[in-house]
């Protein structure tokens, strides 16, 4: 890729600047055009209407909780993981990453059956004295929601934190082990402060998920929780049919997940920065 011309690279680039342009950056432009539609009242409609702060309140919930539980499991997996040999460490990621290639709808069904009512997590609590009314109605409830968009956020973290753990210098824990440190302080104070970095990009990602998800939320509790894909949903469904609103509500919430990512995007340019800066110094 160094030795090809200019021209070539921006052939090859072509296609996906088309992609990006046509399914992307289009769309938006359409979408944010018809919430101004109306010189811009589609706004005030949506900041006026206390079930849009519902939603946005919901979210961020959401958008907060599931991240740090995924965030808390993804990291001891990961750490589990780095432990091992790269053989089955790469067949312990294949069957991790496999809840990314399932639609949201399978996902929300998938939890119905384990964790409904009438499910088969459900029915073996059951056995052993616990009401199935309450279990059951945990998975329709916004924990129950957190916890089932984690099943698709965990994988990410490990994606993201396994790199990291597996290239870290291990001898920096021993060393701190051989100064008289425990395994619990030396983790804390030497491993987990150069992770920081990741987790606040696992937690950006998974939280930019999180805030966007809306086939796994339709599936699971309908309307019965407020969060925003569900308040944009009932503006175009068949109760609603206020599209300048809906298109407000979409600009919002991509700006809300363009935030989240950018945030992560300058904890990893600073992150490269401050590598680069020490590999210079140390040259």
């Amino acid at each position: 890729m160094i030795g090809l011309p200019k021209r070539a690279l921006i052939w090859l680039a072509l296609p996906a600047t088309v992609f990006l342009f046509a399914f992307f950056i289009l769309p938006l432009i359409f979408v944010a055009a018809d919430s101004f539609s109306g010189g811009g009242s589609a706004y005030g409609r949506v900041v006026s209407d206390p079930v849009f702060w519902a939603g946005l309140k919901g979210s961020f919930v959401i958008g907060l909780a599931a991240p740090l539980f995924s965030l808390v499991v993804g990291y001891f997996v990961s750490l589990h993981l780095a432990s091992k040999s790269e053989r089955i460490r790469t067949l312990l990621m294949f069957g991790i990453s496999l809840p990314l290639t399932f639609s949201g709808l399978i996902v929300a069904y998938g939890f119905i059956l384990t964790f409904g009512r009438a499910g088969f997590v459900t029915s073996l609590l059951a056995e052993i004295g616990a009401d199935p009314a309450v279990i059951g109605g945990f998975i329709f409830s916004p924990l129950g929601l957190g916890f089932t968009y984690s099943y698709y956020l965990i994988p990410r973290v490990v994606m993201v934190l396994l790199p990291p753990l597996v290239n870290f210098d291990y001898a920096q824990i021993n060393a701190a082990k051989s100064m008289g440190a425990s395994g619990f302080r030396a983790h804390l104070d030497i491993l987990l402060p150069q992770l920081i970095p990741g987790f606040i990009s696992a937690f950006c990602l998974t939280s930019a998920v999180a805030f966007g998800a809306y086939g796994t939320a339709l599936a699971l509790v309908g309307t019965q929780v407020n969060i925003l894909p569900l308040v944009l949903y009932s503006k175009i469904s068949e109760t609603g049919s206020d599209l300048p609103a809906a298109s407000a509500i979409s600009v919002i919430l991509m700006a809300i997940c363009i935030l989240i990512t950018a945030l992560a995007e300058t904890v990893s340019v600073r992150k490269s920065r401050m590598t680069s800066r020490r590999k210079v110094s140390v040259a």
